[in-house]
């Protein structure tokens, strides 16, 4: 095995964020652990199968407390360990039951026609704009309990909760959060005040967060905050980028999107397999509680460890030819061993729903926009564990 040392991997270089999958070849192949000095606090990178799934199994070694991302926070969420996780996790999970998801399905459909229409005649657009990024927007800021005329701030508060997340300097990002927060926190509020009043609340998960308690006691206004915006940013910027990313893969081989059209039950494959190759979320964080040896590399405690997702998707262990996007893989396979949900007890709470509404935009593009392609090579989004586009732009025959 190579030296940690002699293995070039740099999380932030132009040639890793335009391609990170090329630079996780040489992690897989010759530095399965490897420490990045260029970040403050400094940082691990796991990127085999094994020791990915192993360490999101074991959450007393690697543990959640201080945050996902790579600086060192104590969130107050669903980001904790048990069992306060736990706690969490009980609270909104109702809003993510099969059925709650079976029954969404008419109105994201209505959504998605609404907003194919809008576009589907001028023969181009941004499909990032038009549908990618609207369409998780509105269906998460519904289950909230947003207004629609905050939309698009609440957006713009979103990005920005998302950028902070993996950037060395989150405090750029400290009044879009902030105003985030009271925003929340005044949505919260008046939903107190109808208690107070005797009147019903709506149907909302603000409304669930406001009313719940744990041992005797209501959430605080900030452990409300940070798990509304959790959800916020899980069923928002994620959900775009897999549309696009799967949308880019389907379309720069124009037969795979003929395939699509013709057999319109390859949407399910589509979405898994772009999952696989193109996982939203390219890693999470772990702190270490202990110290760790693992493959001859000692990780000491309260050391930061980026779980490669994307890396370990590509792990030939695992998947046969896994630098190739494939639509004849099995789908159980794709869906019982890809992580790009996480795995264990942090498995995404809004899988289910994420993959809903992926399969309708996806099927309906398909169903009515002939000869999908590309006009112009995406931007990818910033946040460098991010892996999304923020531009689409596209055309078709009308």
């Amino acid at each position: 095995m190579t030296a940690m040392a002699d293995v070039v991997y740099d999380p932030f270089s132009p040639e890793t964020l335009n391609d990170p999958a090329a630079a996780y070849q040489g992690l897989l192949e010759e530095c399965p652990v490897h420490r990045y000095d260029g970040f403050d606090p400094p940082f691990f990178s796991l990127s085999r199968y094994a020791d990915v799934q192993e360490a999101l199994r074991d959450v007393a070694t690697y543990s959640s407390h201080y945050g996902q991302g790579p600086n060192m926070i104590v969130p107050g969420s669903m980001q904790s360990d048990p069992p306060q996780h736990t706690f969490f996790r009980r609270l909104v999970q109702q809003a993510f039951t099969p059925r709650a998801i079976a029954d969404m399905k008419p109105r994201i459909d209505a959504l998605v026609t609404e907003l194919i229409d809008g576009f589907a005649g001028a023969g181009h657009a941004d499909l990032h704009d038009t549908i990618a990024y609207p369409l998780p927007t509105i269906v998460i800021a519904q289950m909230l309990g947003v207004p629609d005329d905050d939309r698009a701030r609440f957006k713009q508060w979103s990005d920005a909760s998302v950028a902070a997340l993996g950037s060395p300097n989150p405090e750029l990002y400290r009044d879009d959060r902030a105003a985030l927060g009271a925003y929340l926190t005044d949505q919260a509020h008046q939903r107190l005040a109808l208690e107070a009043a005797g009147r019903p609340l709506p149907d909302d998960l603000i409304s669930r967060l406001v009313v719940a308690e744990q041992d005797g006691r209501r959430l605080t206004d900030a452990e409300m905050v940070g798990l509304a915006n959790q959800l916020l940013v899980g069923g928002n910027e994620t959900t775009t980028s897999l549309i696009t990313n799967a949308l880019v893969r389907l379309t720069e081989v124009p037969e795979r999107w003929q395939r699509l059209r013709d057999d319109p039950s390859l949407v399910d494959v589509a979405i898994e397999e772009s999952l696989r190759f193109d996982p939203p979320v390219l890693g999470l964080f772990r702190t270490t509680t202990c110290p760790v040896t693992l493959h001859g590399v000692e990780m000491p405690t309260q050391a930061k460890v980026m779980l490669l997702y994307a890396a370990a998707n590509r792990d030939p262990a695992v998947f046969d030819d896994p630098n190739t996007f494939s639509l004849d893989r099995d789908i159980d396979e794709l869906r019982r061993h890809h992580l790009s949900f996480g795995y264990g007890i942090h498995v995404c709470l809004g899988a289910a729903l994420s993959r809903l509404e992926a399969r309708i935009a996806i099927g309906q593009l398909a169903a009515r926009l002939p000869r999908l392609r590309l006009t112009a090579t995406p931007e990818r989004i910033t946040p460098f564990l991010l892996w999304g586009r923020k531009t689409l732009p596209a055309a078709w025959d009308v």
